[in-house]
């Protein structure tokens, strides 16, 4: 069968990757084009544009490249009409993907939906039309089951594959990997900034500005795949911060705390059981709507799990240096280290165990062959 795939950021790289070799399972003959990364592109098929290419951050960034953005819509239907897809797979990404959604249902093309869009943080009118142009939804979060049944609307609860991910990673030796990277046998504090690079550069100065407040460790910058040294290097003042590129979970299975920009690297930390303080800081336009049309009492993917604060959020005026200090010192300390070790895996426990870009091929597979 032929399968047309749609993923954005590097997230969706990653749960991408894994669904197509997943999906390679099943169907031995799948014929896969696709929007996405080099993880996606290592496992085969076409890579149509990288998500390098369509990356924009909040609000007042899209607005500002809604050209380019309407120019990739219109390239993007074109391509699947010539590819004639038996099924169209959306990975996350929902402001370029429900457009694209629309389009394909009105062309009778079969529409799948891995990885649900927030609906459930912001203008969850748009389930009206998920249910409309979405014919199938299978989710990662155990929460949005029972938020879309609230609607009528019934899903796929299929666990969150970043446990396999990190599951199946190969182990790293510390002794070599401090070595490799000319790191010091102090305990690491991974700073994770992002991977765009309007986040990037608001949340990393702030990081960066305590560092010299906590000589006993080695502050490490996880590099995004997505960003070349040369960006972050205007940032590093210091001398006890290193820099790594796309081995953020290599670093984070020896890490000791880290600083994580809100989004899939808190679930991430979280899942390496490494106690974390979330940063978020936006553009101050985007900030001010996004309060507006935001009704979630939380900001990161763990505590928004456990539906209460596990780890503490510093957004946007409460991210400076003196709360940042504080937080990174409480959570350097044994209580409230403990505390966080069980919460994870409390948290653990609930995102419904391994297999979930296996259950979600599954499921894909037969459906369109059951409608063939």
């Amino acid at each position: 069968m032929k399968y047309y795939i749609i993923a954005g950021e590097a997230s969706g790289d990653l749960h991408g990757s894994n669904l197509m070799k997943a999906l390679l399972k099943q169907d031995e003959k799948a014929d896969i084009r696709f929007w996405g990364g080099d993880l996606m592109q290592s496992v085969g098929g076409e890579l149509v544009m990288h998500y390098k290419e369509r990356q924009f951050m909040g609000f007042a960034e899209v607005i500002m490249n809604l050209r380019k953005i309407t120019k990739h819509i219109k390239f993007c239907k074109a391509d699947i009409e010539k590819f004639q897809p038996d099924v169209i797979i959306f990975i996350d990404n929902s402001g370029f993907n429900l457009r694209i959604a629309k389009w394909a249902k009105e062309q009778k093309f079969k529409t799948h939906y891995y990885i649900s869009p927030q609906v459930w943080a912001s203008r969850a009118g748009r389930v009206e039309k998920i249910k409309r142009d979405i014919d199938a939804m299978y989710c990662i979060l155990p929460f949005e089951k029972e938020f879309y049944k609230k609607y009528g609307y019934e899903v796929h609860f299929v666990g969150h594959p970043l446990i396999d991910a990190i599951a199946d990673r190969p182990q790293v030796e510390e002794n070599d990997f401090r070595k490799t990277h000319n790191l010091s046998d102090k305990p690491i504090i991974a700073l994770l900034p992002g991977s765009r690079k309007q986040e990037i550069t608001k949340m990393l100065g702030v990081m960066l500005s305590i560092v010299n407040d906590f000589k006993d460790y080695q502050f490490v910058i996880a590099g995004a795949p997505s960003q070349d040294f040369s960006f972050y290097q205007s940032f590093i003042k210091q001398d006890n911060v290193a820099f790594i590129s796309n081995k953020t979970y290599d670093l984070l299975s020896i890490s000791t705390a880290a600083l994580v920009t809100s989004g899939t690297a808190t679930l991430e930390t979280a899942l390496f059981k490494v106690p974390q303080v979330v940063c978020y800081k936006a553009n101050a336009i985007s900030y001010q709507i996004a309060k507006r049309i935001i009704t979630l009492k939380f900001i990161s993917l763990v505590n928004l799990i456990m539906d209460r604060e596990v780890v503490t959020e510093l957004i946007q005026g409460d991210l400076n240096k003196n709360r940042l200090k504080k937080e990174l010192t409480a959570i350097l300390e044994s209580n409230k280290r403990e505390q966080l070790f069980l919460d994870y895996y409390e948290l653990e426990k609930q995102l419904g165990g391994r297999g979930a870009s296996d259950k979600a091929a599954e499921l894909i597979v037969s459906q369109i062959s059951n409608n063939l």
